[in-house]
């Protein structure tokens, strides 16, 4: 297809994380929210080991390049539970011409300039059905086809164009955060025990996260986990359960152009991958069976691992030298992937044997120095883990999970082929696994003799001979590498916005669906930061459907267009005028109804922006694409200047991901019964995440004394 087309639908990660389910969070929120709680199935966390075994693949090793319906047979491999309802899911609807006009442009006209570019919209809308007629044909054509008969139409091209053939780096680009709340059970008389016995609370909150991993592990990979569902009534829907096989013992593969994505068969992996101080261990976490080791045994073979780091590299990360090959990771696709060839070509058999342990872990624990106390510290570790941290990652693993010296937890998901909320049932099972529930549950039993056999191995410790060779590239890779992500963090800044005043509780109580209600709040800030409304992006799951990721849930409408122009640019505090006030709850309560109706839309297949994009995709090299593709305000009201995502769960503090678009804010939040958290990102430059940080608090406290006064009004 037109590849300029194309770049205007796809925007690097940026349909990601935004796009991302991983707020599915709105979508499940209040027609359904994204809450974690809202999601059937979570499994009960009490249980240590399991009977069920993990069956053999047929293959060790499979290597996707992002089409879902060739891994599909593992569902009959694996069995169980977790994949019973995929024969009966629905397949992803192809909407009308005429249904996604009539939805997108009451969308894109509020961001309208000029009375031209208004009439120029209008024209172009008039013109679509008859100019895309055989796109629409073409695609529905496609959906028909016998070889979309058991996947969605959509799929191939959002896991490659979306993901595998971005060329940008996977930090601040794909990649998401989240920041777990404190475990409180590590905070009294395990800090006694880390100094008496030398290990940090890292260490130790690390070892049971392992624990806890090792259980939730064997569930998804035995196929015992039940699935995904949602709904408050029976029966509920259930979801579509197709990334779970992505989750562990996975890792994104750099390719020149595209990228590919390699599964490792779990019945024939122990290790899961610890880096420390940018070194690289296969630690053994579980046994034959596939159940978690003791406790004690995997604290133990933790420090053996911060110990060997320490011995190796006696600094920190940025000062481990050549052998720290964790840069290479942060660097663009194209250069990461060159540099493996290097890795490979200059390795031979022990850097293929190298890679494919570190590739083939479970997952991986990146032990870090740092003490970080606030949750924006605790961000800027988890997001990118900067200078001090950057290196002692490996972005291609699709789960690391990160533990500062002082216990402090988060964990970055790679998001290729997996968005983000069979992530977030990960990470509710672990953090529900405190460390003195792990510590009185987990098995006593001593591993035999054949299970501690190099139970802890540094990966690349026989490498090094052959990277430090005269002819090596490796060296000035690495250097390039670093430089290019001192760079790329340097150019951005972020900020966490903890609202305290209130949360959930006060706005259902006045009414008020929680999402549509901060978001509202969002678009009143962006009007006040940027002087006008931009394109904004919530993310709504798609997973109800067979093989379904995320639509865009657009938020700019009419509606919102009217409440932000009547607030206006200035906060006021004191709206004495009775009038004024029922004025302005009126017009939100409008712009909330109206933001809740479109993503319930959007969450049964009719939102708009999928559509464009598979239309997009059917113009053939050399045609004349429809007049709408390239219209300025149709690529304006696409061009995701706030890029917003909703994800609440009790033992998250924050969360985040960076901006879609170099002039724009990446927006995270989390409504919370009594207060709201927004994790705000964007380029430095700009001066953006303090000024918009402050606007939001401004937003929300306005919009509540509206309420208030309303309220003692109405009481007098």
């Amino acid at each position: 297809m037109n590849r300029h087309i194309l770049h205007n639908f796809t925007r690097s990660k940026k349909l990601i994380m935004k796009d991302q389910s991983l707020v599915a969070s709105s979508r499940q929120r209040i027609p359904h929210h994204n809450t974690i709680q809202k999601i059937k199935t979570r499994p009960s966390c009490s249980s240590t080991t399991s009977t069920t075994s993990l069956k053999r693949w047929p293959k060790p090793t499979i290597e996707s390049s992002g089409d879902y319906r060739t891994e599909t047979h593992l569902e009959q491999t694996i069995g169980g539970p977790l994949y019973t309802a995929q024969p009966n899911l629905p397949r992803l609807p192809t909407p009308s011409i005429a249904q996604t006009i009539t939805k997108f442009l009451p969308t894109a006209l509020p961001l309208a300039k000029t009375e031209e570019e208004t009439q120029s919209l209008q024209d172009a809308c008039d013109k679509f059905p008859e100019q895309a007629a055989v796109l629409q044909r073409r695609l529905e054509e496609r959906d028909g086809g016998v070889e979309m008969k058991n996947t969605s139409w959509l799929q191939e091209w959002w896991n490659t164009e979306g993901y595998l053939r971005v060329r940008d780096p996977l930090v601040v680009n794909v990649s998401y955060f989240f920041h777990f709340s404190d475990d409180g059970t590590l905070s009294s008389s395990s800090l006694v025990d880390a100094v008496e016995s030398s290990k940090s609370l890292g260490v130790k909150r690390g070892a049971a996260i392992l624990v806890a991993t090792a259980e939730y592990r064997k569930l998804v990979c035995s196929g015992s986990l039940p699935h995904d569902s949602i709904g408050r009534r029976e029966p509920k829907t259930p979801l579509c359960s197709v990334a779970f096989k992505y989750m562990f013992n996975a890792c994104r593969i750099p390719r020149r152009g595209q990228d590919t994505y390699k599964m490792y068969d779990p019945s024939q992996h122990r290790h899961c991958i610890v880096s420390c101080r940018g070194q690289f261990f296969a630690v053994d976490f579980v046994d034959g069976d596939g159940n978690p080791l003791p406790l004690s045994i995997i604290e133990d073979r933790l420090q053996r691992c911060v110990v060997e780091a320490e011995m190796i590299g006696g600094g920190e990360v940025e000062n481990s030298g050549v052998t720290n090959l964790g840069w290479l990771t942060s660097n663009d696709r194209d250069s990461w992937a060159d540099a493996r060839a290097e890795l490979l070509r200059i390795g031979g058999r022990k850097m293929v044997a190298a890679l494919e342990k570190l590739e083939s872990g479970a997952m991986m624990l990146c032990l870090d120095n740092e003490e970080p106390i606030s949750r924006e510290q605790c961000a800027n570790t988890f997001w990118t883990g900067g200078l001090s941290s950057g290196g002692n990652r490996w972005f291609d693993k699709s789960i690391q999970v990160m533990c500062t010296k002082n216990g402090k937890a988060g964990l970055i998901g790679e998001h290729s082929m997996m968005d983000g909320m069979p992530m977030i049932g990960y990470a509710d099972y672990i953090t529900k696994r405190k460390y003195a529930d792990v510590e009185k549950t987990t098995s006593k039993h001593l591993p035999s003799s054949s299970q501690t056999h190099d139970s802890v191995q540094n990966i690349f410790q026989d490498c090094i001979s052959d990277i430090n060779l005269g002819d090596s590239k490796i060296d000035n890779m690495i250097h390039q590498a670093k430089t290019a992500f001192a760079k790329l963090i340097g150019d951005h800044s972020l900020d966490v916005q903890s609202f305290q005043g209130y949360g959930s509780n006060y706005i259902k109580k006045m009414g008020y669906s929680p999402d549509a209600y901060v978001q509202m709040a969002i678009q009143l800030a962006i009007y006040r930061l940027f002087k006008e409304q931009a394109g904004t992006y919530e993310a709504s799951q798609m997973r109800p459907f067979l093989h379904g990721r995320t639509e865009t849930t657009r938020t700019v409408s009419p509606a919102s267009e009217v409440f932000v122009k009547r607030m206006g640019f200035r906060a006021q505090f004191d709206e004495n005028d009775a009038g004024a006030r029922e004025e302005k709850l009126s017009l939100l309560h409008a712009a909330t109804d109206s933001h809740v109706k479109y993503l319930i839309g959007a969450g049964k297949g009719s939102g708009v922006d999928r559509h464009f994009f598979g239309l997009s995709m059917m113009v053939k090299d050399g045609e004349k694409a429809p007049e709408l593709l390239s219209n300025s305000l149709f690529i304006r009201s696409k061009t995701w200047r706030v890029s917003t995502s909703h994800l609440t769960h009790p033992n998250f503090d924050n969360w985040g991901y960076g901006e879609v678009v170099e002039n724009g804010v990446g927006l995270a939040y989390a409504v919370k019964s009594g207060s709201c958290i927004f994790n705000i990102t964007a380029r430095e430059e700009h001066g953006w995440t303090e000024q918009l940080s402050h606007l939001l608090e401004e937003a929300l406290i306005e919009m509540q004394l509206l309420n208030d006064m309303n309220q003692l009004n109405s009481k007098l």
